[in-house]
C-alpha cells in the first residue's frame, strides 16, 4: 500500500510522540519498521 507524503509525515510524528516503543506503535498501525525507517531517512 502506498501512503501519501502527508500521511507519512503524520505517522512519523505519531510514532515519535508516542509513549510506547516505536516497534509497538508501528505494530499497532500495521506498518513495517523497515518502511517507517526508510521514510524517516528521507
Amino acid at each position: 500500500m502506498r501512503y501519501p507524503a502527508t500521511e507519512k509525515l503524520e505517522i512519523t510524528k505519531l510514532v515519535e510522540q508516542s509513549h510506547l516503543p516505536a516497534k509497538r506503535t508501528l505494530d499497532q498501525l500495521g506498518i513495517p519498521r523497515r518502511t517507517f525507517y526508510r521514510w524517516n531517512d528521507r
